[in-house]
């Protein structure tokens, strides 16, 4: 690479630009996908320029890469654009560490927190270094250095800035056309904007400095031949087989009595439960999130035992493995009950976006679970990091492809055709995602007069607030927004029966119908 070192700065530099161009004043959309893409594109011409070429196991990185930047541009539901982003800069820490060795399937989870810091560290020191590389480079091959003298540009400029300004002072003063042409002249240059251009260039050269140092440790440090305790353990393990058993035994009997007695009353149906003196409500909104909990706190128990226990016969394996997997399957039992729950509440309150979240997240969860097993059986607990990271990854892809604000507004919607309240407010308050459903919902014949009005009020209140319809900048578009635009301008001619009853806040819409709806959601988009 010091052989390509102007080319390396320069391309920094116009990423760091486009960075500014692209996001300065600017809410999220096209503009991230724009960005990734191209930074990973800037990085493989250098590398390849370079002489170096990505691992086969790494496209599959670029592959992941590009589909969770592009979520970017399709949804804008607030959870699914997050998990995009941050797992896009996640895949990206990933493929500068594994460019050339490709072995990142491989990783454990210690490998994945190493990879973190040595990405981190190759940012802040190898610009760095890498100069100093080039310098000694260039003297050793007779190459004389070319010094550029700035600081005596940078010590003239300060003096001159402040003389200049106080003769320019007085000619304005002295002539009145000379004045009106200053006035023009710093009206351009927008003068009082000073502070903001020092801040948006300062940050332009951070990111310059930071994408050099990425590039660099792609190009030096991205082998990862040996893998962390892949031979041997990073901590020896100290606890004793009997010690382990103790504990894991102990928990299993635990779980066991908690499965049994939720077989005993609530997998046994309604009945049960009304004996117990429990609504279906009440007992939906009761230990939910306990039950997450303990799923997650036994995963951290039995991989954390599993690293510490010492095992020397293959008997002591099988048996910790045996009680390991009992625990795995009836924390999944619990994860079932967690389930069923949450069907309770939604089936009392509808849906919502916390809602979909852990109904979607149970069911990797249960995947996960049973990944472990399969790991544990297989004594290939090592995959325990790449499973995760396919769980977390398939939970982000199933909410951007389930499209959450869609799958509210058609859940919701059946709920009301079923005889249950729409919240009008809560619909409005969902992103652009939500639009096409609300209009097909509305548009449908099947869709109950009642339940139609309702809908009605939601469009119009968007519609009122200005929603989904304003012009914005090509940098922040995204086809949610597109989409949405075109359906709302199906019906913006069917809805001239609903009118503003209220201006102030929270505004109120009446329907045709009569009915009278709160508009207060709809500036959260």
């Amino acid at each position: 690479m010091t052989k390509h070192s102007n080319l390396l700065w320069i391309t920094g530099l116009a990423l760091g630009w486009l960075f500014d161009l692209l996001f300065w004043k600017q809410p999220f959309g096209i503009n991230f996908g724009v960005y990734a893409l191209t930074c990973v594109l800037a990085g493989l011409l250098l590398l390849s320029i370079n002489n170096q070429r990505p691992a086969p196991g790494t496209l599959w990185l670029l592959l992941l890469i590009v589909v969770f930047a592009a979520i970017s541009c399709l949804r804008a539901e607030p959870m699914t654009l997050f998990l995009s982003a941050i797992l896009t800069l996640f895949l990206l820490m990933v493929l500068s560490n594994t460019f050339v060795g490709g072995h990142w399937l491989g990783y454990g989870l210690a490998d994945y927190f190493g990879a973190l810091l040595r990405v981190v560290g190759g940012m802040l020191a190898r610009p760095l270094s890498f100069n100093a590389e080039v310098r000694k480079e260039r003297l050793a091959a007779g190459i004389p250095m070319q010094r550029w003298k700035i600081w005596p540009f940078v010590r003239g400029l300060a003096i001159a800035i402040p003389v200049v300004a106080i003769f320019a002072s007085l000619l304005a003063s002295a002539d009145i056309a000379f004045n009106k042409e200053l006035e023009a002249f710093l009206k351009y240059l927008a003068i009082e904007n000073l502070p903001q251009y020092i801040f948006r260039i300062g940050y332009i050269l951070a990111g310059t400095y930071l994408l050099v140092g990425v590039i660099l440790h792609a190009s030096a440090h991205s082998n990862d031949e040996k893998l962390i305790a892949e031979d041997k353990p990073v901590v020896a393990p100290f606890l004793g087989f009997i010690e382990a058993m103790i504990v894991l035994g102990s928990v299993t009997a635990l779980f066991a009595a908690f499965v049994a007695i939720q077989f005993k009353y609530f997998f046994g149906g309604q009945a049960n439960i009304a004996v117990a003196g429990f609504t279906y409500a009440e007992y939906a909104r009761r230990g939910f999130g306990e039950l997450v909990t303990v799923a997650f706190f036994s995963l951290l128990l039995i991989l954390g035992l599993e690293s510490i226990t010492r095992r020397e016969e293959s008997r002591q394996r099988w048996s910790f493995s045996g009680l390991s997997v009992a625990i795995v399957i009836l924390v999944m039992v619990m994860l079932v009950s967690a389930y069923e729950r949450l069907i309770l509440y939604e089936t009392a309150y509808g849906f919502s976006r916390l809602r979909t979240y852990t109904h979607v997240a149970l069911v990797w969860i249960g995947l996960l679970l049973a990944a472990v097993v399969v790991l544990e059986l297989l004594h290939r607990q090592r995959m325990f990091a790449a499973a995760a990271l396919i769980a977390s990854l398939g939970f982000a892809c199933t909410l951007a492809v389930a499209n959450v604000d869609d799958l509210i507004v058609k859940q919701n919607v059946q709920r009301a055709i079923e005889g249950h309240d729409l919240d009008v407010p809560y619909l409005v308050s969902l992103t652009t995602d939500s639009v096409p459903a609300l209009v097909n919902a509305f548009q449908s014949p099947s869709t109950p007069m009642a339940t139609r009005d309702a809908l009605g009020a939601a469009l119009f209140c968007r519609l009122h607030r200005k929603i989904d319809i304003n012009p914005i900048d090509w940098r922040a578009f995204t086809f949610s927004r597109w989409w949405a635009d075109m359906a709302i301008r199906r019906v913006r001619g069917q809805l001239g029966g609903y009118r503003v009853t209220d201006e102030t806040w929270p505004t109120r819409i009446a329907t045709p119908a009569g009915a009278n709806y709160v508009c207060y959601g709809a500036g959260l988009d």
